[in-house]
């Protein structure tokens, strides 16, 4: 038995499941959780010293590599000074200033502890902002697990929503109509039925908790319009994508600028944060400046903000970082799309930036709900299975995106790709 299976066998007697993570449990892939001790780079090392080239990168934040020393630097730096405070320090500030500088549809920013966090509060801000209660979000899309997200479709666009999960009440489910990723017309139909009522539409602009599905030409800027008619927030799900896809996130990437961001991941440099802000309008309704109350005894903690402005510092003075990223995810799907074709393997592939996605299937674009819950996820569990036994590690999910690091070698994508070759001949 390996370290990390023991490892797991001891956790399941007080963790549920074993994981502080559902994905983490390797329920759709099969097998054990690997349990790391180490990374460094682009690699992660496990409980039997087993080195793997990292393609999840804490699920997003490891855009430089982990371990990288400037972050790390700064979090030593901080830490002699404490842990926190619960009372204001200027790192906040300054981290604040640089997201602002680098996105210019934040005009003010309010810091969290995660991206749930971050969502559920920018709902409510603009509930409060506008006087009402209901919301427009997509299917397949992720925002946390907050009560008013965890709501899915029912048989027709405006149907009531019903609660995707045990404790979340029809009620206030009912306010949340969830409509299809990348169908406009969709939208266009609900608000001309509801439109005055509709307080914001929340969306991931690439979606990465289907896999990684890109926007379709004129959505996202469709979605900008509908809510400019209704007086509607428009509120961008930038966890994932934020300095991620471009520095100015998929935003800059697009061209569209939003009303409100939620941000996470990367603003924490690996550690524990999310944020949101936009519009100073919107945001002076939060307290102590207005009615709109949120709180947080850890938000902006001096460790967090101190590696976040490290995080955003480093990306900002490398622009060409984006530039390589995009070429390591061409160069990555392309050839396990090659490799594939090759073995007869019907796949297909999206990226932008530092994501990627992989998709068992015999579309060649996958743009949609409906056609990533299509796909083969028995085949992609043994794709899985098939790369960690070559030393790839890739999310345990046929629905995650997947993450390209700027430490990732031209080595390793080709190890990756020789990896992927290997295992498509076993399927």
């Amino acid at each position: 038995m390996s370290r990390s299976e023991q490892l797991f066998a001891a956790a399941q007697k007080h963790i549920p499941g074993g994981v502080n993570s559902p994905v983490r449990a390797f329920k759709s892939v099969g097998g054990s959780p690997i349990y790391f001790k180490k990374g460094e780079g682009a690699y992660l090392i496990d409980e039997d010293d087993q080195r793997y080239i990292d393609y999840v990168g804490s699920w997003g934040p490891m855009i430089l590599g982990h371990a990288y020393q400037p972050v790390i630097n700064a979090v030593k730096k901080s830490l002699d000074n404490g842990l926190g405070f619960g009372a204001p320090t200027e790192v906040e500030t300054l981290l604040a200033d640089k997201v602002c500088e680098i996105m210019p549809s934040i005009e003010m920013l309010r810091m969290v502890n995660s991206g749930t966090e971050a969502t559920m509060s920018a709902i409510r801000l603009a509930r409060g902002f506008t006087g009402r209660d209901k919301i427009v979000k997509f299917e397949g899309c992720y925002h946390g697990h907050s009560d008013s997200l965890l709501v899915k479709a029912g048989s027709g666009a405006l149907t009531l929503g019903e609660p995707s999960s045990p404790g979340v009440p029809a009620s206030l489910a009912e306010h949340t109509i969830t409509l299809n990723f990348n169908d406009l017309a969709s939208v266009e139909k609900a608000f001309l039925e509801i439109g005055e009522q509709v307080a914001c539409i929340i969306v991931e602009p690439v979606a990465g908790n289907m896999n990684c599905i890109l926007p379709v030409a004129g959505f996202l800027q469709g979605l900008r319009d509908i809510c400019d008619q209704y007086q509607t927030v428009l509120i961008f799900d930038e966890v994932m994508t934020g300095f991620r896809v471009a520095l100015g996130g998929a935003q800059q990437a697009f061209g569209i600028t939003p009303d409100l961001t939620t941000l996470g991941k990367i603003i924490g440099g690996g550690l524990p944060v999310g944020a949101f802000g936009g519009k100073k309008e919107i945001m002076q309704q939060i307290a102590p400046l207005g009615p709109v109350y949120q709180a947080g005894t850890l938000s902006g903690n001096p460790l967090s903000m101190c590696a976040g402005l490290a995080m955003l510092n480093s990306l900002a003075d490398q622009p060409e970082v984006y530039q390589q990223l995009a070429a390591k995810s061409e160069f990555l799907t392309q050839g396990i799309e090659a490799v594939a074709q090759a073995a007869g393997i019907a796949l297909a592939t999206s990226y932008i930036g530092g994501m990627f996605g992989i998709f068992f299937t015999d579309q060649q674009q996958v743009t949609s709900f409906a056609q990533a819950t299509a796909c083969d996820t028995e085949r992609f569990a043994l794709f899985h299975q098939g790369m960690l036994k070559e030393g790839i590690y890739l999310a345990p999910s046929a629905y995650e995106t997947g993450f390209m690091s700027a430490a990732t070698s031209q080595a390793d994508i080709e190890a990756t790709i020789a990896a992927a070759a290997k295992v498509f001949k076993t399927l």
